[in-house]
């Protein structure tokens, strides 16, 4: 029976299906790769009478990080996602190398990215944050507003249609349990204020939670994320960064770092004030820390297939 996963916890996750609602264990952590285990949004088949998951239905987009820690190991943050709305506010908050993570985390998942700026009822000068995030989101949507106003809504009304799947991510504090509540009409999520200090806000959604809203629509609630590691990107990072990536292909030497390099055309460009050099570095940055992460992730599964053929070895010579 296919059921659709609407929440994730430690050792267990929320399914509905066709008169079917339940809350199944999940099997341990060692018995799959990251990349099998279910996550919210996706699409199971089940036992319906043991009540335990068959396997994961394909995907058509998942979003996925390396895991916080020390630990060599992607984790799967949602699947099934037609439009992922990356809330930032309009106070310190607003960080342009976050949004750039997130930007090219949809643009690898081929999800339409729509950034959403809230909090402008807060601030002097809304156009100021409009317009460095017109610096990087290329020709993808911008939308302003006040999270707790009626209009919330309508504005994002030509997203939230029956059927589709949306999700908000963002720092903790910035309206995304807001917004989802005003597309409930219900006090879906919990919510709390910013500390006036550094503009930040403390963990009010403390898993990721599918919610049925009255337009039909599925909307994700995620938690504030402190550490988004970025992992097998490469084509999201391309996209996000196009501009750059463009000048590169003129560069004298394929293997070009553009650090010190002769005939470096993206050096050039920084020169010529072409390009910004600090947006560059970032890029640099970025795609450095993907291609490392995305080999020691590469590295851990074929170590893991190694020792899930020498248990499988083990397991057949203690039969006989």
């Amino acid at each position: 029976m296919p059921v659709r996963v609407f929440g994730v916890h430690r050792n267990s996750i929320d399914v509905r299906g066709e008169n079917f609602q339940k809350t199944i264990l999940l099997p341990s952590k060692e018995a799959l790769p990251a990349e099998q285990r279910a996550t919210v949004g996706d699409w199971l088949l089940i036992d319906r009478k043991l009540e335990t998951p068959h396997k994961v239905l394909p995907r058509k987009s998942v979003f996925k990080r390396r895991a916080a820690g020390h630990t060599v190991e992607a984790q799967m943050i949602a699947a099934n996602i037609d439009t992922l709305f990356i809330v930032t506010s309009c106070n310190q908050d607003f960080n342009i190398a976050r949004l750039e993570r997130y930007l090219a985390l949809a643009y690898d998942a081929d999800v339409e990215p729509v950034l959403v700026l809230t909090k402008i009822d807060l601030c002097d000068d809304a156009d100021t944050y409009v317009k460095e995030a017109q610096k990087i989101v290329g020709h993808s949507i911008i939308l302003t507003l006040d999270a707790r106003q009626p209009k919330v809504i309508e504005t994002l009304k030509p997203w939230c249609k029956l059927g589709k799947t949306i999700a908000f991510v963002g720092s903790s504090g910035v309206g995304k349990s807001t917004l989802l509540n005003a597309l409930s009409g219900t006090e879906a999520a919990v919510t709390s204020g910013v500390r006036e200090g550094d503009g930040k806000g403390r963990h009010t959604t403390s898993h990721r939670q599918l919610h049925m809203v009255p337009s039909g629509a599925l909307v994700l609630d995620t938690p504030g994320m402190r550490e988004l590691q970025i992992t097998d990107l490469a084509t999201g990072l391309d996209t996000v960064f196009e501009d750059i990536v463009a000048l590169s292909r003129n560069c004298k030497f394929s293997d070009c770092i553009h650090d010190v390099e002769p005939g470096c055309a993206v050096l050039k460009a920084i020169e010529e004030g072409v390009v910004d050099n600090d947006r560059v570095q970032r890029w640099r940055k970025l795609v450095a820390e993907d291609q490392h992460n995305t080999a020691s992730l590469a590295d851990r599964k074929r170590k893991d297939k190694k020792l899930g053929k020498l248990i499988k070895t083990v397991k057949k010579g203690s039969k006989k």
